[in-house]
């Protein structure tokens, strides 16, 4: 499902741009791993609720909180949980 404005349950998101975001309610938190200095760098958001991803392979995200990030392209490892009783897979 995709969503350009407030409709789908994200409080306080309000998306001004012409890019597309994916509904991802369903996931209790997804984490991304990067290589830094040899070692594997964590970003975990929890609740994350809306998804674009660019054609640059970055992902834009928009958590519950009404938090906004951006995730540039070049993670070695991407994970997530379902909510009980959601998809796996929405997209």
């Amino acid at each position: 499902m995709n969503v350009n404005d407030n409709q789908s349950g994200s409080k306080g998101f309000l998306n001004k741009s012409n890019l597309s975001f994916t509904d991802i309610t369903s996931e209790l938190w997804r984490e991304y791993h990067f290589i830094k200095d040899g070692s594997v760098a964590k970003i975990r958001i929890d609740n994350p609720s809306k998804l674009n991803v660019s054609s640059s392979g970055g992902h834009r995200l928009y958590d519950a909180s009404g938090i906004s990030h951006y995730i540039p392209a070049g993670w070695v490892h991407l994970k997530w949980e379902a909510k009980p009783g959601e998809p796996n897979f929405v997209a």
